[in-house]
C-alpha cells in the first residue's frame, strides 16, 4: 500500500452527469430543461421570495424594534460553576477564561446566584445579582466590584 494506489471505495463515488450528449444518454435535447420558458434560459433563475413584482411579504410587513447601541452584553457565571476553585481562592476575568467558563468577554461578567457556593471565594466581576452577594458573603467570601 503506497500514495500510488490508492483509490476511492467502491460506490463512494460517481460520474458526473453528461448533459445534452444525445438521445440515448436520456439527458440530450433540452438537456432536463423541458420546453423553452425562463427556466430553460441560461441565467433564469427567480431568486427566493419573487412574488413576480408583486411587492414582496417581507417588504409588505412594518418594521418593528430597534437595537439599542447603549445596551451593554455580560457573560454570565452562575455560582455553581464557581465550586471548581480552590477554598480561599481569588476568582477573576482570566480564571474565568481558563476555567472555560466565559468566552468572549464583552462588556464584562456578571455572577447569577443559580447553584449553591461551599467555599470562602474572593470573586471580582463587573456585576452581582443580589441574591450572588448574599451567597458569597455567607459562604464566607468577598465581593470584589470590577
Amino acid at each position: 500500500m503506497d500514495l500510488s494506489n490508492l483509490k476511492p471505495a467502491s460506490g463512494s463515488t460517481k460520474n458526473k452527469k453528461r448533459i445534452g450528449r444525445g438521445p440515448g444518454s436520456g439527458t440530450g435535447k433540452t438537456s432536463g430543461k423541458g420546453h423553452k420558458g425562463q427556466k430553460a434560459r441560461s441565467g433564469g433563475s427567480i431568486k427566493p421570495g419573487f412574488e413576480g413584482g408583486q411587492m414582496p411579504l417581507q417588504r409588505r410587513l412594518p418594521k418593528r424594534g430597534f437595537t439599542s447601541l447603549n445596551k451593554k452584553i455580560y457573560s454570565l457565571v452562575n455560582l455553581r460553576d464557581l465550586e471548581v476553585f480552590e477554598a480561599g481562592a481569588t476568582v477573576g476575568l482570566e480564571q474565568y477564561g481558563q476555567a472555560g467558563l466565559v468566552g468572549q468577554i464583552k462588556d464584562g461578567v456578571k455572577i447569577l446566584a443559580a447553584g449553591e457556593l461551599t467555599k470562602a471565594l474572593t470573586v471580582q466581576a463587573h456585576k452581582f445579582s443580589k441574591t450572588a452577594i448574599e451567597k458569597i458573603e455567607a459562604a464566607g467570601g468577598k465581593v470584589e466590584v470590577l
